[in-house]
């Protein structure tokens, strides 16, 4: 049994337990270890979840164990520090204290162009190391790369997250209800639910992570699983790159190229990851001496401490809102009628319609998700508000929100989180409210 490969590692050997974020797998603690005397992340599986599942994705880590991908340390059994938890297990790895690529597409700017060329011939390295292990990833996206203390790629989550899927209805993945990881699927996975992966899979996943990377966006935000299945699947759009290709950098129209190669919309014409390599071992090369200054620029950016923090908050500030497909766009911002209702008067109907028409960008956009749910109240039951609290970010947090108290509450729940909307979001409300009216 895999299991028997690694250190078995109990609560009583752990130290200083803080939460970490949570997925469709289930949650991820830090933690420092008592022998080892360093931090590591335990990821627990929700309950129900099968043991099995667990079993197989140690396998498949132990079976990829390479640089570039996330190795495994240890097995965690025993009780998670929570009430009312249960004897489980969990895989232990070492903590990546500087998160994931999603990290960096958090920042105002794209990547520097040295570090992005890295990252993305990293992940072709780790993603050929699999591939050659006849293993699939099957979740690659940038919240599923994570980064050392020096900014270099881990791939993590291939295998768990496909089980955890089936193991969790409550999942988006499962579900298939909105966006999330379904930007990153594609055409023919979209238009099918029960087609089998293929290594094709991933290079087109692969194709849309570098567009995440080279421009520091998400890709078609807040669209929902209908209108990618319309739109990438059937009318075979795909992100803009009008602005892309207008960049001055060294190497970037070879590497756009690949990208555009990698999403292609015929899997048999989309290139192996061994190939993908010839172009970005060739790019990375031309600036391999130029990624220690991006890297520390980075690092720079996302300590709190900076000096250039401040200037990075204006800069977020002023930064234009990411590029989508326009037909997505349009989909996203369409109305059945006009409500030209003044915001000062309007009725609870209105309000809860309000919520409803731009609840997709509301998912997207909403950062101030605690402050609201206080302002809510007992209109979010506890273990609601437990719930939210303990998810993976804001747009996670928005998701649970709207599928539980928002959708039970009815108009009276929907009017006051409008209410409340307007006072920790007031500029969302108000670009929202002159996209409604015009």
């Amino acid at each position: 049994m895999v299991l028997l490969c690694h250190d078995i590692v109990g609560r009583e050997k752990l130290e200083k337990w803080k939460f970490a974020g949570s997925g469709a797998f289930g949650y991820v603690y830090r933690a420092r270890h008592k022998v080892w005397k360093y931090v590591v992340a335990i990821k627990i599986l929700k309950d129900g979840a099968r043991f099995t599942a667990l079993d197989k994705e140690v396998e498949h880590m132990d079976k990829a164990s390479c640089d570039y991908v996330l190795s495994v340390c240890g097995i965690f059994e025993g009780f998670p520090p929570y009430e009312g938890s249960s004897m489980t297990r969990g895989i232990i790895t070492k903590y990546m204290d500087k998160g994931s690529v999603q990290t960096l597409l958090d920042l105002p700017s794209p990547p520097p162009w040295p570090l992005a060329v890295r990252l993305v011939h990293e992940v072709a390295l780790g993603m050929n190391f699999l591939h050659d292990k006849k293993l699939l990833h099957g979740d690659l996206k940038p919240s599923n790369v994570l980064l050392n203390e020096d900014l270099h790629a881990k791939l993590a989550d291939f295998g768990l997250s496909r089980v955890s899927a089936s193991a969790s209805n409550s999942s988006r993945e499962a579900t298939g209800e909105v966006g999330g990881t379904s930007v990153y699927m594609p055409p023919e996975a979209l238009l099918d639910h029960f087609i089998k992966p293929h290594h094709s899979f991933d290079v087109y996943s692969y194709g849309i992570f570098m567009w995440s990377v080279f421009t520091g966006k998400e890709p078609f935000p807040g669209a929902c699983r209908l209108l990618l299945e319309e739109n990438v699947g059937r009318e075979k759009q795909r992100p803009p790159c009008h602005k892309l290709k207008e960049r001055n950098e060294k190497g970037l129209k070879k590497l756009v190229a690949l990208m555009i190669r990698c999403w292609d919309q015929e899997p048999a014409n989309r290139p192996a990851f061994g190939e993908c390599l010839d172009d970005t071992e060739e790019v990375y090369l031309m600036h391999e001496a130029k990624v220690r200054k991006a890297v520390d620029e980075v690092l720079d950016s996302l300590d709190p401490h900076s000096n250039t923090s401040g200037s990075i908050r204006q800069t977020q500030e002023q930064s234009e809102p990411h590029d989508t497909v326009d037909n997505i766009r349009a989909g996203m911002f369409s109305r059945q009628e006009s409500d030209t209702v003044s915001t000062e008067t309007m009725s609870e109907a209105a309000k809860a319609k309000f919520v409803d028409d731009n609840i997709l960008v509301l998912i997207q956009e909403v950062s101030n998700v605690m402050a609201i749910v206080q302002e809510l109240g007992d209109m979010v039951p506890r273990e609601i508000r437990k719930t939210i609290e303990h998810t993976l970010n804001d747009e996670e947090k928005m998701r649970e929100l709207f599928h539980t108290a928002l959708h039970s509450g009815g108009e009276t729940v929907k009017a006051a989180f409008y209410t409340a909307l307007k006072i920790h979001e007031s500029k969302l409300v108000k670009q929202l409210s002159t996209i409604s009216s015009s």
